[in-house]
């Protein structure tokens, strides 16, 4: 990337679990000259060589977003909202509607590079004992708002790759993502505003569900966002799987926790989140559950050889820090990601 090129990245999204994290390796970056974090609520923190701007994709017009990235060297789009789980279609006017709002203004400001942050979620069903690469179809799973959103935004991404050569895009399809700054977030996400963080202790918890088909992957946000920051650098196309190694399942969790893992069948713990989201006691839906069981495992070769990327830090450890941060109900210095502690 040359000194005229990097002088401006625009990120959406910015002040999230990834936004901040991409954000703050951005503005320590000596090759970039300044970033503009887009977000619905600016936020008190003010990293080096970095403006704000308030944006609600959900209303903006593709013109003023168009106004927004010219000059740019890259836009990153992180922008993404997991609630309402009982509406889907607010969510997918924010995120596909928006999505596509802003792949058609990165096109109409001639921006030559777009990262898009893509997930593991938008992956097909596949196996659980062995890794697939970025060729591995991607039509998530239809029940699921989250993967069905990123799947469709994935062919529209093809579309859009067809018809705007010239743009350089990138898709990151990165597992699921934690540290401890968006501990307090991610309790609010997926396991509801009230929840106690100090619930999730050792002591409390005598023995852990082994669900089947309960064998995903984890990543530390900073390590997927030094994964962003280089493909913004880099003259790469294209979708890179990002995710540390080892799988998580029960056995690992049992350890992490002391917890012993005692075999639950699929159903009833389906039942069982099923009615708690039907009573609004739990955000995440079933239907995510159903999708989570069936993701496949992820092979990273492409980001190590072609990005020269590596994650700094093991699964065992990232959860680590990350069930730390809820039982002490960590945050970070933005409206998304305050802490709060609960209990």
């Amino acid at each position: 990337m040359s000194s005229e090129a990097a002088r401006r990245i625009v990120v959406t999204g910015a002040t999230g679990n990834v936004g901040t994290s991409v954000v703050r390796l951005l503005s320590e970056d000596p090759e970039v000259g300044s970033v503009l974090g887009l977000a619905r609520r600016t936020p008190h923190w003010s990293p080096p060589k970095t403006d704000w701007t308030a944006v609600d994709l959900t209303a903006a017009d593709q013109d003023d977003l168009a106004d927004l990235f010219a000059g740019a060297a890259a836009v990153v789009h992180l922008a993404w909202a997991f609630q309402p789980t009982h509406d889907p279609a607010t969510t997918w006017r924010t995120n596909v509607l928006g999505g596509i709002r802003v792949f058609e203004a990165v096109a109409a400001a001639r921006v030559p590079t777009l990262v898009h942050a893509s997930s593991v979620g938008a992956y097909s069903p596949g196996p659980k004992e062995r890794a697939v690469d970025e060729s591995w179809p991607t039509h998530g799973w239809p029940d699921a708002a989250y993967c069905r959103e990123k799947a469709y935004l994935e062919r529209a991404l093809d579309t859009f790759d067809r018809a705007h050569p010239r743009v350089r895009v990138v898709r990151m399809r990165p597992a699921f993502l934690f540290k401890r700054e968006s501990a307090s977030e991610q309790r609010r996400i997926f396991g509801g505003r009230f929840l106690p963080g100090p619930l999730v202790r050792p002591e409390l918890l005598p023995f852990l569900p082994d669900i089947p088909g309960l064998r995903v992957q984890a990543l530390h946000t900073d390590d997927a966002a030094a994964a962003y920051v280089l493909a913004v650098k880099a003259d790469v196309r294209g979708a890179f799987n990002l995710a540390a190694d080892p799988p998580v399942d029960a056995a690992l969790l049992g350890e992490l926790l002391g917890a012993r893992p005692v075999r639950l069948p699929r159903t009833a713990a389906r039942s069982a989140v099923a009615a708690a989201w039907g009573l609004h006691l739990l955000p995440a839906s079933p239907h995510l559950f159903d999708a989570v069981l069936r993701l496949p495992l992820m092979d990273c070769t492409r980001a190590r050889t072609e990005l020269g990327w590596q994650p700094e830090r093991t699964a065992p450890e990232v959860l680590d820090e990350f069930l730390h941060g809820v039982q002490r109900g960590e945050g970070a210095a933005t409206e998304p990601m305050r802490g709060r502690k609960v209990g």
